[in-house]
């Protein structure tokens, strides 16, 4: 059976998707067979993997016609031309899972049945959740098996994952008892910065090891450059910093799944 995680922190601009798109490319080079689910209506992580904004209107079937009940999982699933990654691709109309899940009777667990239909297809599946914790996020966490909270290094990003940390406590308790966390990653971090140096040594003084990841993402400008070539870090520039620090988280992940 493969492997569920969601990236998630329902702050903005901690480079959720960014974390997504090279984990899991990276990954599928090491052999894995990935699935990267994307769960948010800006669509980046399917713009990220090459799908621009005028192929975005073509898609016929995208998430949210999975969510919703209206296809099958594999009948939304793309291949990209990255090796070993497949996608299942959204769009704005996502942004209507958001009204209309709520009336569902069960409106957390839409993700997690759809994806049991494909969970043995793949060896990981990655979901990007939207920076919130409203209705499609929580699908998210429902439907995962861990969760990989990306954060930056500023004051505010402590009572945010506190706050998340309250929200995957709550779903342990009622619909996913086997939920984990597998781990905090350091983005865009800065040592240069005292105030990154300072929000790491609180972070890593407040939760145990075992949930912190070593891997920290530098701030890099070739990963803010990838996404506008349609591709992973990994293979937009290979060698740069970014990469080799998606490499070596994605080492990180394959000890603990």
């Amino acid at each position: 059976m493969g492997v569920i995680i969601t990236v998630a922190n329902q702050k903005g601009g901690v480079a959720k998707t960014t974390t997504v798109i090279n984990l899991s490319a990276a990954l599928g080079q090491a052999g894995k067979k990935v699935l990267v689910i994307d769960l948010d209506p800006q669509g980046n992580a399917t713009t990220g993997y090459g799908i621009r904004a005028n192929e975005k209107k073509q898609l016929k079937l995208t998430t949210y016609n999975v969510i919703m009940g209206e296809s099958r999982p594999a009948e939304a699933i793309r291949e990209t031309r990255f090796k070993n990654v497949s996608l299942m691709p959204a769009t704005q109309e996502l942004a209507e899972a958001e009204i209309r899940l709520p009336r569902l009777e069960q409106k957390t667990l839409q993700l997690r049945k759809a994806i049991l239909q494909i969970k043995d297809d793949y060896d990981v599946i990655i979901i990007d959740t939207l920076p919130s914790l409203g209705v499609l996020a929580l699908n998210g966490l429902v439907a995962c098996d861990y969760i990989i909270i990306p954060m930056q290094c500023e004051p505010y990003s402590l009572e945010g994952v506190a706050e998340l940390f309250a929200t995957v406590k709550r779903i342990q308790k009622s619909v996913n008892k086997s939920l984990k966390i597998m781990g905090i990653v350091f983005t865009m971090t800065d040592k240069r910065l005292t105030v990154n140096r300072e929000v790491i040594k609180k972070i890593r003084n407040t939760f145990p090891p075992n949930v912190i990841f070593k891997t920290e993402i530098p701030r890099n400008v070739k990963i803010a450059e990838a996404p506008s070539h349609g591709e992973p870090i990994i293979y937009y520039e290979p060698t740069s910093k970014g990469a080799l620090a998606y490499y070596a988280l994605a080492k990180e992940i394959f000890k603990k799944i």
